[in-house]
């Protein structure tokens, strides 16, 4: 007899009850039920049939239990320390102090970097006060001289004092500091990469420079550089395919493996866990053998080229790493960038190491960095072609593709499509488009740019165009108003 426990279990889930008492009959519980695996279901479905079978599995399918929540720890209260705030800006200097208490009697100022260059060339100057004061007089004439007018029209002094150098510019790619097959990309092609803000440029490099106590020791430099460089088994070995035993042979070139600092038991662990050849490669006579476990030249060559491919150690996205001797000490130049990865080596200087990728700049040290990173790279592509461009029209340009905390490019994906105007951004790309949507979602146009100005036969807002001038007449018996 079928205890009727057992057979309240099952009924109680939503199984029929002579289908219940037939199943505990037979000495199967819910739990065996609800367990079973292929074999214990073909056996149920002898005694029951198909369709019975399916309603009990469905049935115990949808009322299965759902597993206890473990009960959560409480959270422990963060301890909050004191820190002090580093000091960004330098002390003043006595001579600072000295300058600035003047100006301040004279009623004139002058910004904290115009008075530190001028600190530290008098610092050491035996001057008298009144020599000073002259000092002081003429630099605040020669600054006030160098500040633009209010309502200048910055923005297209900037981009005329740009683009007129730009088109001396020639499009060449240069050897890069003398080393054979590293290029980088010069000229108005990488000028054209830093106002595109690209994502990677044609051509990354780094410049890794190395902490002060391991920069002049050759050895240890190179082996930092063969760290960094990524190393694929085709670097250190021939691969062969071997047909008729369906393997693919892996042998190891001991010199290449030397420089490298590997050993034939390194190259094995990892071909070992590379995605593709788990647990099919061996060690064989200071070798390292493949096998294919499927009868299928089509896999075989899939191994073949999956283990040529298995990167062994370096940086995933540096290609190469070259040494030179620079100023006394060794720095590390390398094709292709991974910025982030590269500042977690050991013996690397994070100050003074950089890339010429903005994007990965800003992804790994900020907006702000990648503000000065514009800027120097800019300005180095311009000087390098041996055109003089003023740094603040350099400065405008990157401070307006930073300003809102990302990186924008200067084109109808970035600045230009984002203006306010309608008109600016017709005039600019894609006329027909922008002014079709703005039609459409009934956009106003206030015309307070330059742009738009032009384009309807306004004075521009810019300049003498900014001021409005009014005239009062006099009155009757000479009599000002």
């Amino acid at each position: 007899m079928a205890s009727k426990s057992t057979v309240e279990v099952f009924t109680r889930k939503g199984v029929d009850e002579k289908v219940a008492k037939l199943l505990v009959e037979n000495g199967y519980t819910y739990t065996k039920v609800a367990r079973a695996n292929e074999k214990t279901l073909r056996k149920i479905e002898k005694i029951l049939g198909e369709r019975k079978l399916k309603r009990v599995l469905n049935a115990i399918k949808t009322k299965e239990r759902a597993p206890k929540k473990k009960a959560q720890k409480p959270l422990k209260k963060p301890k909050i320390t004191k820190k002090e705030i580093p000091t960004k800006i330098e002390p003043l200097r006595p001579i600072e102090t000295k300058m600035m208490t003047m100006l301040e009697k004279s009623g004139r100022t002058l910004p904290r970097a115009v008075l530190r260059d001028l600190a530290t060339r008098l610092e050491r100057v035996k001057m008298p006060d009144k020599l000073l004061r002259q000092v002081l007089d003429l630099a605040c004439e020669r600054f006030e001289g160098h500040v633009i007018d209010p309502n200048e029209s910055v923005g297209i002094i900037a981009a005329q004092s740009i683009g007129e150098p730009g088109t001396q510019m020639t499009m060449r790619t240069f050897h890069y500091a003398g080393v054979a097959e590293m290029n980088v990309t010069l000229g108005l092609p990488r000028l054209i990469e830093i106002v595109d803000a690209r994502r990677v440029p044609s051509t990354p490099i780094m410049e890794i420079h190395l902490e002060e106590d391991v920069r002049n020791d050759l050895d240890k430099v190179r082996e930092i550089a063969s760290d960094i460089e990524r190393t694929t088994v085709i670097d250190i070995a021939d691969v062969e395919t071997d047909i008729s035993n369906m393997e693919v042979m892996v042998r190891l070139d001991k010199r290449k493996m030397e420089r490298k600092g590997l050993s034939p038991i390194e190259v094995h662990k990892k071909l070992s866990k590379a995605k593709g050849l788990k647990g099919l490669a061996d060690l064989r006579d200071e070798n390292v053998v493949v096998r294919c476990d499927e009868p299928s030249y089509k896999k075989l060559l899939r191994l073949s080229e999956d283990t040529k491919s298995t990167p062994i150690k370096g940086i995933e996205g540096i290609h190469r790493a070259v040494i030179r001797k620079v100023g006394g000490s060794y720095i590390i130049y390398t094709e292709g960038s991974n910025l982030e990865k590269v500042l977690e080596q050991k013996h690397v200087d994070k100050s003074r190491t950089t890339t010429n990728s903005i994007m990965e700049i800003h992804e790994v040290l900020g907006i702000e960095a990648a503000r000065n990173s514009i800027i120097n790279e800019a300005s180095k592509t311009l000087e390098e072609q041996g055109l003089t461009v003023d740094i603040r029209h350099i400065m405008l340009v990157s401070d307006l593709m930073t300003n809102d905390g990302d990186v924008k490019a200067i084109g109808r994906h970035g600045i230009s499509g984002r203006k306010s105007s309608v008109l600016a951004r017709a005039a600019f790309e894609i006329t027909s488009a922008h002014l079709l949507r703005a039609g459409m979602t009934g956009e106003t146009d206030s015309l307070e740019g330059v742009v738009e100005n032009i384009i309807v036969g306004q004075p521009v807002t810019v300049g003498t165009g900014a001021v409005n001038l009014v005239w009062s007449p006099a009155k009757k018996g000479g009599q000002e108003k």
